[in-house]
């Protein structure tokens, strides 16, 4: 019996090489090595100051690595080969590399001066040059889609935090990224709102949508995520599958962070 004919593995959507980041004397990332499937949610835990949210910012060029490299489905990130050299990306090439991107910060940083209907159409209407007439059959989608139809007139200060967030979401989704960052986008919410965040995420990673969440919740990182990587001190310490990584982790700083964690929630939830 023959064996079966081998399937290619699509091609990365995000790879980042040996990515290293130095602040002056300081140094936030360390060889970092990642990749990411289109499709595949990819969740990264690990304690404050690990480095996690300086990688994001790396893969979204709103940072330069001082070593290595990130690539988005091929292309260097801040790179373009010309004539066997490489040169640095022109302001429009960053422009359009970021257009395919979208990312959800901690803060949700809307226009007070704009609804959530306005805030939504920017982008589409300023950066993808889309009529007025086409941009907001999409927002209004999109507002749908994150449970905020009704919100649509509503200026941000008449929204909670969780209602801004979500409008955070869909702003980015307006621009139709083929990959979605998010930053610890629930750590500045009051608790009893991170579920309604969450729940949009989810069903994002429902619909395919190739996302890189830095998260401090970690039965979300478990439940959705395909793959879990922590982080220490500007390393990728361990990764490996939500269940084996949280269940059974292998490296005795995995083990310290996650009983940490487990210790934090218990002294929450008791009475």
């Amino acid at each position: 019996m023959s064996d079966p004919p081998l399937v290619p593995r699509p091609e990365a959507l995000v790879r980042a090489v040996r990515v290293g980041k130095r602040f002056g004397e300081t140094e936030v990332l360390r060889d970092v090595d990642l990749s990411v499937q289109p499709g595949e949610v990819l969740a990264i835990i690990g304690p404050s100051g690990s480095g996690k949210t300086t990688l994001l910012r790396c893969i979204a060029h709103l940072e330069h690595p001082t070593s290595g490299h990130v690539e988005i489905a091929g292309e260097r990130v801040g790179a373009v080969l010309d004539r066997g050299h490489l040169r640095p990306m022109s302001d429009r090439e960053i422009a359009r590399l970021r257009q395919g991107i979208g990312m959800v910060f901690q803060r949700f940083n809307l226009f007070p001066h704009l609804t959530a209907i306005e805030n939504v159409m920017l982008g589409p209407v300023q950066v993808l040059r889309r009529h007025r007439s086409e941009a907001e059959p999409l927002a209004r989608e999109l507002l749908r889609k994150v449970g905020l139809a009704h919100k649509a007139d509503s200026y941000p200060e008449r929204l909670s935090g969780g209602q801004q967030q979500r409008v955070a979401i869909a702003r980015s989704l307006a621009m139709q990224p083929r990959l979605m960052l998010f930053d610890e986008a629930t750590s500045a919410l009051d608790p009893e709102l991170i579920g309604e965040v969450l729940a949009v995420m989810r069903d994002l990673a429902r619909d395919g949508m190739t996302m890189l969440v830095v998260t401090h919740e970690m039965g979300f990182a478990e439940d959705v995520a395909d793959r879990v990587v922590f982080m220490d001190h500007g390393r990728v310490v361990e990764e490996g599958p939500p269940r084996e990584l949280f269940r059974a982790p292998s490296h005795a700083r995995t083990q310290a962070f996650l009983r940490a964690v487990i210790d934090r929630q218990a002294m929450a939830e008791a009475p």
